[in-house]
């Protein structure tokens, strides 16, 4: 095809001939020349490439995981494995301290002691035993009525043998876990290395058989009161009144129970955290594991009067409320003790009435006579 130019004045003359000839014809072919034009240039400026499909993509659903559950000891307040260890069985077992039965074997193990004197200025011991079981206790001896007591709250089998007739009243009468060893000689036996009555020892092989024959095989106890071991230790009450408040540094302890020979004291170890404990001026060793520690040392002041039962016997009340210095973390703190019922736990209060909690671990109790007795610390 030849092109209309000014260089092809024939063809060029052919086309003006022939828009004159077609006026009409020629202005329809400029409108649609137009509207194609424009068209084309609508669609370039808004013509865009398709998108690519995208498919939707399925996320994998948010799982947010719990913490797991933290379970705590009864009777120490320190981390256990699981939940069924909070409901062991626990045994409360009367424990010697004569000089003839020194060293004894087991109190190290002990996750709480009671200590008070039985007969005589002689000091004997309430071991309460629920994760620990050492081979070895004794030599185990016999029960009075105000161990029988702070035993109570634990829901504890009481291993003693015999008693005095309060305390063996009561526990017999189908209220408590009596494994006395009058009725259950098979689970206690006599050591040949001392003489009677300092030679009664038992091991936990032989009183977890005899605990599951009689169906004792789990305890509700109600532990003292404690701190969780990761809780601030500002915590363990108001510091607000000086008298029974305020928090002192306690390095050594002194109690004096009864006399000499049964009086003890309790030295602190910085990086331990323990208090060592010595007797009758030496350190207080259990026969198979060394000397005994405790991370909580309570002194109560107690009224210690004797009654007659079958014979004088010591009495001490244990219900109701007293004077009582708690020792933890090195410190000393002026407190008072209470115990509601006999069912009731003990707990410790400061001036305001508000509750004062202990550190976790072994705790060892003293019930110091009021009239005799002295608690001192520095």
């Amino acid at each position: 095809m030849q092109r209309v130019t000014s260089s092809n004045p024939r063809l060029l003359a052919r086309f003006k001939a022939w828009v004159h000839a077609h006026p009409a014809r020629t202005i329809i072919v400029i409108i649609l020349g137009l509207i194609i034009a424009i068209n084309l240039t609508v669609l370039a400026l808004f013509w865009r490439q398709p998108e690519p499909e995208v498919k939707a993509v399925k996320k994998a659903p948010v799982v947010i995981e719990e913490p797991a559950p933290v379970f705590y000891a009864p009777l120490t307040g320190i981390q256990i494995e699981s939940e069924l260890d909070k409901s062991k069985p626990v045994t409360a077992i009367m424990i010697e301290n004569s000089p003839d039965a020194r060293p004894q074997s087991g109190l190290k193990d002990a996750e709480v002691v009671y200590e008070a004197v039985a007969e005589g200025g002689i000091t004997r011991f309430l071991a309460v035993y629920q994760q620990n079981k050492p081979s070895l206790i004794g030599p185990v001896r016999s029960l009075r009525m105000y161990f029988l007591d702070w035993a109570t709250p634990y829901d504890a089998s009481i291993a003693h043998v015999g008693g005095s007739y309060q305390s063996l009243q009561k526990v017999r009468n189908g209220q408590y876990r009596d494994i006395d060893q009058f009725f259950n000689a098979a689970a206690y036996w006599r050591s040949a290395d001392r003489y009677a009555p300092h030679n009664v020892y038992t091991s936990f092989a032989k009183l977890d058989q005899l605990n599951s024959q009689k169906g004792y095989t789990s305890s509700n106890p109600t532990g003292l009161e404690r701190i969780e071991e990761d809780q601030p230790a500002a915590t363990q009450g108001s510091n607000t009144d000086e008298k029974a408040s305020t928090v002192e540094s306690a390095k050594k302890i002194d109690i004096n129970i009864s006399g000499p020979t049964y009086n003890s004291s309790y030295s602190y170890d910085e990086k331990t955290k323990q208090y060592a404990r010595s007797q009758a001026g030496a350190p207080h060793t259990d026969r198979e594991k060394g000397q005994i520690t405790a991370d909580v040392v309570i002194a109560l002041r107690v009224t210690m009067t004797q009654v007659f039962e079958d014979g004088y016997r010591e009495s001490i009340p244990t219900t109701g409320k007293g004077d009582a210095v708690i020792f933890q973390n090195g410190t000393a703190k002026k407190v008072s003790w209470r115990k509601d019922s006999q069912q009731g736990q003990l707990y410790f209060t400061d001036s305001e009435d508000k509750r004062i909690l202990l550190q976790p671990g072994t705790t060892w109790i003293s019930a110091v006579p009021i009239s005799g007795g002295s608690v001192s610390w520095r």
